[in-house]
C-alpha cells in the first residue's frame, strides 16, 4: 500500500458508526479484545469523548474518505503516579488487515503522545498468538517486557495479555515539568 493513500487524522463524531464497525468485527471475531459483546455507537460515543475529554489522542486512518482504522491512547492507571504513562489501542477494519494501517496510526498516536509531554507507552496484547500486533509494536520500537498467561477466557480457549513497552520524548532520563 502507498502511504500517500492514507491519512491519519483526529476521530470526529461522525466517525463512530465506521469506528463501532471496526470493533464490532473486532470483538465477535478476534482475540485482541477479551470484550464478549459489542458495545452500542452510544457506548463507543461515551468511550471516545472521555479519551477525548482527558486531552488525549484518537486517530483515525481514511483511506479514498473511509474510515478503515483507529487507534487511542488511555491512561495505563488512574492512580497519579502513572500520569506520564499511556496504553496504546489499535483496530483495523478486517478488509484492511496487513496493509500498514497499523503502522501509520501507531506512528501518529506515539508523535501526539510525545507531544503533550507523556514518558512511557504501554501496548497490552490481547493474545499472544497476535503476532501482527505484536510484530507491529516491535517495529516501533517496543519491547516485550512480559505476559499475564491464561487471564481471559473467549472462544472456548484461554488467552494470555502480552505487555510491551516504549519510551515517549526523554522516557525516564528526565524529571517532568
Amino acid at each position: 500500500m502507498k502511504s500517500e493513500t492514507v491519512s491519519v487524522r483526529s476521530s470526529r463524531e461522525e466517525d463512530i458508526p465506521a469506528i463501532a464497525a471496526i470493533y464490532r468485527y473486532h470483538v465477535l471475531n478476534g482475540t485482541g479484545s477479551f470484550e464478549t459483546a459489542p458495545p452500542n455507537e452510544d457506548e463507543m460515543k461515551r468511550r471516545r469523548s472521555a479519551i477525548i475529554a482527558r486531552g488525549l489522542p484518537y486517530l483515525v486512518a481514511e483511506l479514498q474518505g473511509a474510515v478503515v482504522g483507529y487507534a487511542y491512547a488511555d491512561l495505563y492507571r488512574t492512580r497519579v503516579a502513572y500520569r506520564h504513562t499511556l496504553e496504546d489501542s489499535i483496530y483495523i477494519h478486517s478488509d484492511h488487515v496487513g496493509k500498514g494501517i497499523g503502522r501509520h496510526l501507531l506512528s501518529e498516536l506515539l508523535r501526539q503522545c510525545e507531544r503533550i509531554g507523556c514518558r512511557q507507552m504501554i501496548g497490552m496484547i490481547g493474545d499472544s498468538e497476535n503476532r501482527s500486533s505484536i510484530r507491529l509494536h516491535e517495529s516501533l520500537g517496543f519491547t516485550r517486557v512480559g505476559a499475564l498467561l491464561a487471564v481471559g477466557f473467549k472462544f472456548g480457549r484461554w488467552l494470555d495479555v502480552v505487555f510491551m513497552q516504549r519510551a515517549l520524548g526523554s522516557g525516564n532520563t528526565t524529571t517532568p515539568g
